[in-house]
């Protein structure tokens, strides 16, 4: 059986979605108050909690083949973006005073941090 893939990239980009995630919040929250700031946090979060779920599909997914590994990481995307649409309308749907702008800068910036785990070696 082949070593376990290794997860060291995905925990550093959920790491940096964190951190980019807490940053934006107090940004929203100075400007826009205590629902700016939530509704960053509830950006940044959609992100980070399915990026975990991705990190689970990919740890549960096979390694013996290329093919198989492939289909691991097709699979963990697949889940990734039904958590991601899951999650968005849930917040839109119920969150009387959120704050567009906050959700989707935390929202766009976390997606594009997760790229950088392409990015950071074992």
């Amino acid at each position: 059986m082949s070593p376990p893939l290794s997860l060291r990239p995905l925990r550093t980009a959920l790491v940096w979605q964190a951190g980019a995630t807490l940053v934006i919040a107090a940004i929203a929250g100075a400007l826009a108050g205590v629902n700016g700031a939530l509704s960053a946090l509830l950006g940044g979060l959609i992100n980070v909690s399915a990026g975990v779920v991705y990190a689970f599909v990919v740890r549960l997914s096979p390694v013996r083949t290329p093919g198989a590994t492939v289909m691991g990481a097709v699979r963990a995307e697949a889940v990734k973006i039904i958590m991601i649409l899951g999650q968005l309308w849930l917040v839109l749907a119920t969150y009387r005073d959120l704050v567009l702008p906050a959700l989707f800068a935390a929202f766009i910036i976390t997606v594009l941090l997760f790229r950088v785990a392409l990015f950071v070696r074992d």
